[in-house]
């Protein structure tokens, strides 16, 4: 950031009174600019034991699968954002049966939630950012072509928690490899 998006003046970083941590503040008016974690919210969405996937038509990652998922926008729940985005980019409606997992990834200043959800009415396609949409068994997972490590991880404890037919929450983190090398290094 090199302008203030208030009056347009030059900001630079340092830590505001009060606070911990460097900001962007701006040296005309005082505006301080927090920067925070955005949102991606999404399903699992499912239709007689099989789970809808959609391959992706955008970067990053184009032409892998994912769950539908997208970030949050302003003035929606968690909930709506997650109902939106599978509309979106599967062309399903679905029933939210509960908050499924969150796992934040720090590196990249993100939060990931994802919602057990069933397919209204089994029907479903291919928004514009999906190439197509499928419903896959749960042995036919595609994971060597997996978008993300939070869907991969999702997929996974959706996975081990059919195989014990109980559904928790799940709250889990990934980090940058290069995190966890240096945190060991530390040691």
């Amino acid at each position: 950031m090199k302008y203030c998006s208030t009056c347009g003046h030059p900001v630079k970083q340092r830590i505001p009174e009060g606070d911990n941590r460097h900001r962007y503040v701006c040296v005309d008016c005082g505006t301080i600019h927090y920067q925070n974690p955005r949102i991606v919210a999404g399903t699992v969405p499912v239709w007689e034991g099989q789970i809808l996937l959609c391959r992706r038509a955008i970067e990053p990652r184009y032409g892998y699968w994912t769950l539908p998922a997208g970030y949050m926008e302003n003035a929606e729940t968690t909930v709506e954002a997650a109902e939106r985005e599978t509309l979106e980019e599967a062309l399903a409606e679905v029933n939210i049966e509960g908050l499924y997992s969150i796992i934040d990834v720090p590196h990249i200043n993100q939060v990931h939630m994802f919602y057990r959800a069933t397919l209204k009415d089994g029907t479903f396609g291919a928004g514009e950012e999906s190439l197509e949409s499928r419903l896959f068994a749960l042995d036919d997972i595609p994971w060597d072509d997996i978008s993300f490590p939070t869907v991969r991880k999702t997929l996974e404890f959706f996975l081990d928690d059919l195989k014990k037919e109980s559904f928790g929450v799940h709250v889990s983190d990934i980090r940058h490899p290069m995190a966890a090398t240096r945190a060991k290094d530390d040691l």
